[in-house]
């Protein structure tokens, strides 16, 4: 990943999950919201270089300042890389815990496009209450679901995944595109219908969607821990461009 693909991910990364509000301070982007989506809420750097602890401790000190000043707890989302060492440190010895380690990866569109020999998942332009209804789902945290839908659902121009069986919808997904990428969020099968590649469709018609558009790549974001999604994005050409974590105060 150059510094542009990762200031691109970034940015497209806070666009996609559609924040209440958005500050920049000194090439972090502080995204605030009261929902449930780390993402929506959480600072991020904007490049992944080195810093001393002095100035780790400043812009540390900024952050806070700003979150607070919206009534907002303080969150960061740092990569797992070296350059952010001095970070790690600062943010210990303030009383901030890493929670479990998230990665982002990214695939070629042909790739991803090809990860389902079936018909894609349904595209629309808009979400319908089906669409929503695989979130709030026997399995799911409704409350998370639901902040989940509200986000994804005022992107302006994402598109909405859904696969139908004899008449209700059993999976779905998001699609975003800006900043040169298309991105992919909410995967969701609805616990009765998994094991059946219905998440491969989902990807495929997001995929198709993403090249329709001439977007070339994909990202996502997955939980280290979720070895089922992680093996589909692996059949689907998805690789690893860095790991991080969230640190919250503790």
């Amino acid at each position: 990943m150059t510094d542009a693909d990762i200031e691109a991910i970034e940015r497209a990364t806070v666009n996609a999950v559609s924040p209440t509000q958005v500050q920049q301070i000194d090439g972090w982007l502080l995204p605030m919201d009261p929902g449930t989506v780390g993402r929506a809420k959480s600072a991020v750097p904007l490049t992944h270089h080195a810093a001393d602890l002095a100035v780790a401790q400043q812009v540390i000190a900024q952050v806070e300042a700003a979150y607070r000043a919206q009534g907002f707890a303080p969150v960061f989302r740092l990569a797992d890389q070296p350059c952010f060492d001095a970070f790690r440190l600062a943010l210990s010895e303030g009383g901030y815990r890493a929670g479990a380690p998230v990665l982002v990866q990214w695939a070629p569109v042909e790739a991803v496009r090809a990860i389902s020999a079936a018909n894609p998942a349904e595209v629309a332009s808009a979400p319908d209450a089906d669409w929503a209804s695989v979130f709030l789902s026997e399995g799911f945290d409704p409350v998370d679901g639901a902040h989940r839908v509200r986000a994804l659902s005022r992107t302006p121009g994402s598109v909405f995944a859904s696969v139908r069986e004899a008449g209700q919808t059993v999976a779905a997904g998001a699609g975003a595109f800006s900043h040169g990428w298309g991105s992919v969020h909410g995967m969701r099968t609805h616990q009765a219908f998994r094991g059946q590649g219905l998440a491969g469709r989902v990807l495929a018609g997001l995929a198709q969607a993403a090249a329709e558009r001439n977007i070339q790549r994909l990202f996502l974001q997955v939980d280290e821990a979720n070895a089922p999604a992680l093996a589909l994005y692996r059949r689907a050409g998805f690789v690893t461009a860095w790991r991080y974590a969230y640190w919250s105060p503790a």
